[in-house]
């Protein structure tokens, strides 16, 4: 049963990797056809040795001599310019390839909702779209047309071998089952050693990530030397997966290997006595050993791709637990436009849960008005920041509706809604770019006064003219050249230039002191002119500003009332 669901799960898999193949399947069809030539090529040295023995050095003919010489320095140069062109443009359609998996896997962790990455680490995510994918491009790189090379050349080398001699043949592929049972015998457990060891990798990734954004903590509570030990206690579990999964690689690759060499001497035996005997002449015998030592080269050689076709499957499972990620929002196919809005917000009995022991907002309902200032206040916890992702509609309440202008937001086209709702996030986001980029993010086009326009309604206009490069100076990686209220300030900029309908502040002076909160509620009374704003704070500065305050609280069970 297991094994019939892990052949269902594969199929999946394969299918869904075949998606991403068959748009190219013209440049493969090329590729295919110089690996054919090129194999023809191969075959066709071997048979030469045959001429070479018996009619240019036992028959003394020179003329032979030369024919041979030239055919095999012409058949050589032209092989390696097949192999040449056709590895080229097979690594080209081959990051084409991976690239549109890449591509279409961070499409869709886009599209996922704030609950993914709630619950699941940034170091696996990471260690899907770079180790996975990675190791995907470069065994198809690497693996995928060595491998029909490889499949090729075989069955080549078996029709030679055959028509040569027959005897002789089945002399050397007798240990070839033996060699086909041990390959078997370690299948299932490199595969598991190996999907072992992805996790084992994605484990020092995420520590990694985790403790680099959080130095300080780890500095200023001495902890370096236990985060050291941390990092060790991973690094030793990876170590041991590596070492498993490589053992288990030489077993599945080289034993089957060793055991089909084995024939080789018996062939050297009994085609030694066949040629002393006179059934076989020298030229047939060389030329078969020949054929012989191509045999096991490609046999070799495909037992060894095992593991890398292992890891690929384990590498496309991976991703695959991430492109089966179901997508929450989704955008009807009949969405409505949204060219202008007024502004109007309604929450109608809206309950939304994360799954941890009872529902963030329990039939929260309340109304604001276009053009109206509404604070929403309230104990950390009680979901505030919850009614702006509703908003934005990163999420979708359980029951309830959400609506701007009387109209469901799911009935709406996402880039239009989030094209006039703006939000200035409590831990806003930077990026390793200068201050215009960073302000500019929405709003590409924005000529350099508008930066500045907004800028100066943010407060921050008078630090960034006090910068040696101003506006062009690098925040750094999370914007961590700059302090918590230089970048709230940014963001805050960021979205005054959107000129939204739509402005939710959520804790928008949280890391400001008294004298800048001032200047920015201040900059905010202009930008707030006729438009609706929704502020979330337990500002008292900026909550007295408001039009109405909506307070919410947390009952006993943890759910969200409404005051």
């Amino acid at each position: 049963m297991v094994s019939r669901l892990e052949t269902l799960v594969l199929d999946r898999e394969l299918r869904r990797a075949l998606l991403f193949i068959v748009p190219y399947w013209r440049r493969l069809a090329l590729v295919l056809g110089l690996s054919v030539l090129s194999t023809l090529l191969s075959l066709y040295l071997p048979l030469l040795s045959r001429d070479f023995f018996d009619g240019a050095l036992i028959g003394k003919s020179l003329s032979t001599l030369v024919r041979v010489v030239v055919l095999f320095a012409g058949v050589t140069i032209a092989s390696f310019l097949v192999n040449v062109v056709s590895g080229l443009r097979y690594t080209r359609v081959s990051a084409d390839i991976l690239f549109d998996m890449r591509l279409e896997l961070y499409r869709h962790l886009q599209r996922l909702s704030p609950r993914f990455y709630a619950r699941t680490r940034l170091g696996d995510v990471m260690s899907r779209i770079n180790n996975d994918v990675g190791e995907i491009q470069r065994i198809a790189a690497e693996t995928a047309l060595a491998w029909v090379g490889n499949v090729l050349f075989l069955a080549g080398t078996v029709v030679m071998l055959a028509w040569l001699d027959v005897r002789l043949f089945l002399v050397t592929t007798a240990a070839t089952p033996l060699g086909i049972w041990a390959l078997v015998h370690y299948r299932t457990r490199l595969e598991g050693e190996i999907a072992t060891l992805r996790q084992r990798s994605a484990d020092i990734g995420s520590f990694l990530i985790e403790t680099l954004q959080a130095v300080k903590l780890v500095v200023t509570s001495n902890a370096q030397a236990r985060e050291v030990a941390r990092f060790g206690e991973r690094n030793k579990a990876f170590v041991d997966a590596l070492m498993s999964m490589q053992l288990l690689t030489y077993l599945s690759g080289g034993l089957p290997g060793l055991i089909l060499s084995a024939g080789t001497g018996a062939v050297f035996v009994y085609g030694g006595l066949r040629v002393i005997n006179g059934s076989i002449t020298v030229g047939t015998f060389v030329a078969f050993m020949a054929y012989q030592m191509r045999f096991l080269p490609p046999l070799q050689a495909l037992m060894g791709m095992y593991a890398n076709l292992a890891t690929v499957r384990v590498s496309l499972r991976r991703v695959s637990q991430i492109l089966d990620e179901p997508i929450e929002i989704q955008e009807s196919a009949a969405a409505l436009s949204l060219p202008a809005v007024r502004g109007d917000v309604e929450f109608d009995d809206v309950t939304l849960s994360f799954d941890r022991g009872g529902p963030v907002l329990d039939h929260l309902s309340f109304a604001v008005r276009a053009g109206e200032v509404l604070a929403i206040v309230g104990p950390s916890g009680s979901g505030k920041s919850t009614i702006a992702d509703l908003l934005l509609r990163l999420l979708d309440p359980d029951s309830g509706v959400v609506r701007v202008d009387g109209r469901d937001l799911r009935t709406v086209r996402l880039e239009d809604l989030r094209r006039r709702v703006a939000l200035v996030d409590q831990e806003p986001t930077m990026l390793h770019a200068t201050i215009v980029e960073n302000i500019r993010y929405a709003r590409p086009d924005a000529s350099d006064a508008e930066v500045r326009e907004a800028a100066r309604q943010a407060a921050i206009d008078r630090f960034v003219e006090g910068l040696p490069q101003k506006y062009d100076t690098v925040v750094g990686e999370r914007g961590m050249a700059l302090s918590a209220g230089e970048r709230q300030r940014i963001a805050m900029a960021r979205a005054f230039l959107t000129d939204p309908s739509i402005l939710i502040l959520d804790e928008p002076t949280a890391a400001l002191d008294p004298a800048t909160e001032g200047q920015v509620a201040d900059g905010y009374e202009a930008v707030m002119r006729g438009r609706t704003v929704i502020v979330i704070t337990h500002r008292a500065e900026l909550a007295r500003r408001a039009d109405r305050i909506v307070s919410i609280y947390l009952k006993p069970d943890f759910s969200l009332t409404r005051a």
